[in-house]
């Protein structure tokens, strides 16, 4: 699985990271709200485990930003914050489940799989559309106005990506980390290699194009 911690702690940041690594999953760790929000809207995760008291966006605002920009990653709150309002609060935020410091890494770790083994019920999830374009997650079937296009699974992964960030620039680096999953600039021109490659398929044939290039600043896709 691929997860983003955020926790202001160093400490217990560093604890958590470790144990969900070891335990083979793909782990970011950051320490303040602003810098969770930009990673949870740049790259896709399985879950989001989000403290609340977090320096320059709280844990409750960064959850509810999410939620209304339509992201519906499960989020797991792990707080010292326990009282009944508080965990009452958390879940009316948008929360999935809510875990009270101190705690067992065992137990985070088995809450952590049990909301990435969450089924998918919204079907806004598993259909991705922009115009007459729509990506089919379950199926991998992309269609635009009625024909099936055939794409490589990297240029499908590419598709996702911008179809999920739908008229938001995304930079050649958020492009690299969350679809190639690389986080340093290898010096090559994969990714407008592959822009191209899925422009030929999905907007050469067409009337209009859907991918876009913003000088200076990336690739986005919009209607």
């Amino acid at each position: 699985m691929k997860l983003l911690v955020i926790e202001d702690d160093a400490t217990t940041g560093t604890y958590i990271a470790r144990g969900l690594r070891e335990e083979g999953h793909t782990v970011d760790l950051v320490e303040d709200g602003r810098e969770g929000l930009i990673q949870a809207t740049s790259r896709v995760y399985d879950v989001l485990v989000v403290d609340r008291m977090l320096p320059k966006v709280d844990g409750l605002s960064l959850v509810k930003t999410l939620r209304g920009a339509g992201n519906r990653t499960p989020v797991l709150f792990l707080t010292a914050m326990g009282s009944v309002e508080d965990r009452i609060g958390g879940l009316n935020a948008g929360g999935d489940d809510y875990l009270v410091k101190p705690f067992a890494f065992g137990e985070l770790s088995a809450r952590v799989q049990a909301l990435a083994r969450r089924p998918q019920a919204v079907e806004q999830d598993t259909v991705l559309r922009a115009g007459d374009l729509t990506l089919d997650l379950l199926s991998r079937k992309v269609v635009r106005a009625g024909v099936e296009i055939d794409l490589l699974p990297r240029e499908f992964a590419l598709l996702e990506y911008l179809l999920r960030r739908k008229g938001r620039v995304q930079t050649r680096t958020m492009l690299l980390e969350g679809v190639w999953d690389i986080s340093f600039d290898p010096m090559t021109n994969v990714v407008e290699t592959h822009v191209s490659r899925l422009r030929a398929k999905v907007d050469k044939p067409f009337d209009t194009a859907l991918i876009q290039t913003v000088r200076g600043a990336g690739y986005k896709i919009d209607a």
